[in-house]
């Protein structure tokens, strides 16, 4: 049985003319809805009035028509749920291991759980309930969470840096859970990821800081 390839993945993507409506929106770093509400709104609207399906590729599949590889085509950006974990002053934070199947991200620091999103059955379906399933979904496979009460994130914002390749295709949803004392988090798959909690103080470091992801020092700098 010919095993699954990620680059075979049908994910979400929008169209960048239509997300930023031809630049009009564009912004580089992170936007809150408490910051600039109505741009939040628009491109949250644009989101579910324009999003279709695409095949994810690889950067290494150059070959592959850019209609086929949504990680090269640079007309489309894939919204990606990244849930920032907040306890008091503490953020969980994840490293990718060696195990982990993207090399480029071994030993980098992560603040936010999520990844790609699929069409769930139906395409009647409204981006917010797609957003939310996918949400979910990444939650549960990434994470075990031994919350009091149903822990989901709240949308406070939008992520966008088209400084690099990787980030150019892509746009975060901002999302933030809030835990109270006594919850705990810890990651389920142990030989790709290690989890713990950061203070603001000590992801702000010197030996930390420069570890981090691009959207999670945004994500830091905006706290």
């Amino acid at each position: 049985m010919e095993q699954f390839k990620k680059e075979d993945e049908i994910v979400i993507v929008v169209s960048r003319s239509k997300l930023f409506e031809n630049e009009e929106l564009t912004f580089q770093g992170v936007k809150t809805a408490k910051e600039d509400n109505e741009l939040v709104d628009r491109v949250m609207y644009n989101l579910d009035k324009h999003y279709k399906t695409m095949r994810r590729g690889s950067t290494k599949e150059t070959d592959i028509p850019l209609s086929k590889n949504a990680e090269l085509n640079t007309k489309f950006k894939q919204p990606i749920p990244y849930v920032v974990i907040r306890k008091g002053k503490e953020f969980f934070v994840t490293e990718r291991l060696e195990g982990a199947g993207e090399s480029r991200l071994h030993g980098k620091i992560s603040m936010g759980a999520g990844g790609h999103m699929n069409a769930l059955d139906s395409d009647m379906f409204s981006f917010n309930s797609v957003l939310n399933d996918n949400t979910q979904r990444e939650l549960e496979e990434e994470l075990y969470m031994e919350t009091a009460s149903e822990a989901f994130p709240k949308i406070i914002g939008l992520i966008n840096d088209d400084s690099e390749p990787v980030s150019e295709v892509h746009i975060g949803i901002l999302g933030v859970i809030e835990l109270n004392e006594g919850d705990n988090v810890t990651v389920r798959e142990v030989d790709q990821l290690k989890g713990e909690w950061m203070t603001l103080e000590t992801l702000k470091s010197e030996g930390v800081y420069e570890r981090l992801e691009n959207w999670s020092k945004i994500v830091v700098d905006m706290f």
